[in-house]
């Protein structure tokens, strides 16, 4: 009796962060791994992921790469609107991306999200996603909805940049006082999360949040104490935050923290009441990655863009 073949599934943005997490777990539990990339050219060498386009143009070619695969891992989106690709872009192309799947065969989807998507959102990122999620369901493919708020670990960007100006800057602002709470999850344990779901039947909506809601001026505090930062934390009034972000990004040819996502912040959306499913406490991470946290800066538009 010739043994069955491995598992066949798809991962758009293996090469990236959280994407990356999802391809390892993957490879672990012995599946074949495809990804849609729009960086094909960035394959390390001797990877066993078989890397393909992601062009949104062409949806045939979409569609042969993702036929012969059981799941699509979803980690596409754009944080914040940049040469011409918008929040609108985004939601369009992943419409084109779930209906090929749809074509080829798909047999489930695996989507990550944001916590309170919502079409009558007034932040486009979170109306967005809530577009995006209604696009999935109506494909009828089975599916699970990942929706995590912040991510850390790896080479994630949020924290290390935090802990950058920490490092470098002998004053931290924080918009209004900091009181707003955050519920962040390890990328490992969201990358746990998605291939537990992966190998579920029934479509399911979770929120992926690790085991800690603290504020963000205790995050923020502990970055400082971990890193040995002096820096003088002082609240600032929240208009004041996105101009002084906007100019920082100039200097560093980046983005920061964009308006939407301070207030968004600050409006409680990067909190969930739900129950943890994720294990990586953000204090311990913190603690035990201090002396290398921050050590250079992380730049969101190099990784993306340039």
């Amino acid at each position: 009796m010739m043994p069955e073949s491995p598992q066949t599934d798809v991962v758009t943005g293996a090469f990236g962060y959280s994407g990356a997490a999802i391809a390892r777990e993957l490879l672990a539990a012995g599946h074949q791994v495809r990804t849609l990339t729009g960086h094909p050219g960035r394959a390390p060498a001797g990877t066993p992921i078989d890397a393909r386009p992601l062009d949104f143009t062409d949806p045939d070619a979409l569609q042969r790469n993702l036929r012969g695969a059981h799941t699509l891992y979803n980690t596409y989106w754009v944080r914040f609107p940049h040469g011409g690709v918008t929040h609108e872009t985004a939601v369009a192309n992943s419409r084109v991306l779930f209906e090929a799947a749809s074509r080829a065969g798909v047999q489930r989807v695996v989507h990550v999200s944001i916590t309170h998507a919502d079409a009558a959102s007034p932040y486009p990122y979170f109306r967005g996603k809530a577009e995006v999620e209604r696009d999935l369901t109506a494909t009828g493919i089975p599916y699970a909805i990942a929706r995590p708020a912040i991510l850390f670990g790896g080479n994630g960007v949020l924290l290390n940049n935090i802990a950058w100006l920490l490092r470098h800057l002998p004053v931290f602002a924080i918009g209004g006082d900091g009181s707003y709470r955050i519920r962040p999850i390890h990328v490992d344990d969201l990358a746990r999360l998605m291939t537990d779901l992966g190998g579920r039947d029934a479509s399911i909506t979770v929120d992926a949040v690790g085991p800690q809601s603290l504020t963000f001026r205790e995050m923020v505090l502990a970055i400082r104490a971990a890193t040995g930062s002096r820096a003088v934390i002082v609240p600032a009034p929240g208009w004041l935050l996105p101009p002084v972000a906007e100019a920082l990004g100039v200097v560093l040819r980046d983005r920061l923290l964009t308006g939407e996502e301070y207030r968004a912040m600050a409006d409680g959306l990067a909190d969930s009441g739900e129950p943890p499913t994720g294990q990586v406490k953000l204090t311990d991470w913190i603690a035990d990655n201090g002396d290398t946290l921050g050590r250079r800066y992380a730049n969101e538009i190099d990784r993306h863009y340039r």
